[in-house]
């Protein structure tokens, strides 16, 4: 009755072992991780957002060059007027009504340079508007990344966990049988029972782990994932630390992004000064009234050259000067310690991947002695000198090591893209992504020139905008 327990247990143990040789079992899969990549870039709210923010930005750069260009203003008036007058025992009463159009036109001459550093400026901050959105593309697919290899992670552990439970319940079976028969106690059952419920405890745990997995993904890439490719291409390491540090700080969204940060306050420190000095503007009008009820009408047309500059304003001029400066200031610290957390990040990073590749190698020899342990009990097990207890728990161990490597896969991938980001290389352009990359560039020159929307350019873009914003 103990042999035939043992030869029932090992027998599904087999089994086992050998559907968890793997990560996955070896089945034709039709989403891959590019899949998911392109899913998360698609659909997601995030980067249609910042999208939105970009163009913003770039409508800067226009009401920026707006300013080197006329003004022109428009006026109506329309008046109605009434006199009374008693004049040496004379009364008069008179009035009328007379409209009045007008056209004024303003162009700035001179103004030390400001208008056109805040073009500059502005110019700067599209720039950096444009490195956050790689940022945030960066973060939106490492997020697909993790989420794919969490779905697999416990869709294993899952499968783990059921070859467990039914491995324990031809335990308990066996150890039923065994009381039967007078070759075990009732303590051996009752370590049996528990054994299984803690099993099936596991069970449930992992499955609500997969649900939130899959949620997860949903979230991240756009759709549920559906048969998932076990073998996700592996991005190439850098050769060294300081190899991949150097690139992060040439590359990386975060540090390009501070840098044109740097140089829009180096121009809006120019532009503080500017308004320390004169400006020039010439002013012309032309205007038409008209009395109605009488033949009387008024034509009038003036220009004029206007020179301007403000002496004094209690300090404010200064203190605006030195407030820029101090902003400015800022900005140069803060790319230092962006530089500073890009190099730390990349550290970690590669430091992370080489302990999940140290990992995966330690859980690979884990697996094997672990199997060897177990078909050695398992042999013992069959000459009396070992309880199916101790065959168990062998297995268990085999299967807590095959677990063991399947989140280390899971971290080798993980670590890997993150090495990537890190490096501001996680994006869909460098990945090669078959999907149409955005343009940030596209809108910008539709824009930089400052169309008027009765332009044929700006009605295009009017009705681009109302397109987006249907959907």
């Amino acid at each position: 009755m103990f042999r035939a327990a043992v030869t029932r247990i090992t027998r599904v143990m087999g089994a086992t072992a050998l559907s968890v040789a793997t990560i996955v079992p070896s089945v034709s899969f039709a989403e891959n991780l590019a899949d998911a990549l392109i899913g998360a870039y698609k659909t997601s709210g995030l980067l249609i957002q910042n999208r939105a923010l970009l163009r913003a930005a770039d409508e800067d750069v226009a009401i920026a060059v707006s300013s080197l260009r006329p003004i022109i203003d428009w006026t109506g008036r329309y008046t109605m007027s009434t006199q009374y007058a008693r004049t040496s025992g004379i009364v008069t009463d008179s009035g009328g009504t007379d409209v009045f159009w007008g056209l004024t036109v303003q162009q700035l001459l001179y103004d030390g340079g400001n208008s056109r550093l805040r073009v500059k400026a502005a110019q700067e901050t599209v720039l950096a508007t444009r490195q956050t959105l790689l940022n945030v593309e960066q973060s939106i697919l490492f997020r697909a990344v993790v989420a794919y290899m969490e779905v697999l992670r416990t869709a294993e552990i899952v499968r783990l966990r059921e070859n467990n439970v039914r491995v324990l319940g031809e335990e308990l079976r066996a150890a039923q049988d065994r009381f039967e028969v007078g070759e075990v106690t009732r303590t051996d059952v009752a370590l049996a029972e528990s054994r299984q419920a803690a099993s099936r405890t596991g069970l449930a745990v992992a499955r609500g782990d997969l649900v939130n997995a899959r949620e997860e993904y949903l979230a991240a890439v756009g759709n549920r994932p559906g048969n998932l490719s076990t073998t996700p291409h592996l991005p190439k390491p850098p050769a060294s630390l300081e190899s991949a540090q150097a690139l992060a700080l040439r590359n990386h969204p975060s540090v390009l992004g501070a840098q044109h940060q740097v140089a829009a306050g180096e121009y809006n420190v120019q532009r503080a000064e500017t308004l320390l000095g004169p400006t020039a503007s010439v002013v012309g009008d032309v205007g038409f009234t008209n009395t109605y009820n009488s033949t009387d009408y008024r034509e009038s047309a003036s220009l004029a050259l206007r020179l301007n500059q403000r002496l004094y304003q209690g300090g404010a001029l200064s203190a605006g000067v030195r407030q820029v400066m101090a902003s400015r200031d800022s900005l140069r610290a803060n790319l230092l310690t962006v530089k500073e957390n890009v190099s730390q990040d990349v550290a970690i990073a590669y430091v992370g991947l080489r302990v999940a590749e140290a990992s995966l190698s330690a859980s690979e020899a884990n697996i094997r002695a672990a199997r060897i342990a177990f078909e050695g009990v398992r042999e013992e097990a069959k000459l009396g000198a070992r309880t199916t207890l101790d065959v168990l728990d062998s297995e268990q161990e085999l299967l807590d090591a095959q677990a063991d490597r399947v989140t280390a896969q899971a971290s080798r991938y993980i670590a890997s893209y993150q090495l990537l980001s890190a490096q501001g290389l996680l994006t869909a352009e460098r990945l090669r992504l078959n999907v149409p990359i955005y343009d940030p560039a596209a809108y910008y020159n539709q824009v930089k020139n400052a169309p008027s929307r009765y332009s044929k350019q700006g009605a295009s873009l009017d009705r681009v905008l109302r397109s987006i914003g249907k959907d």
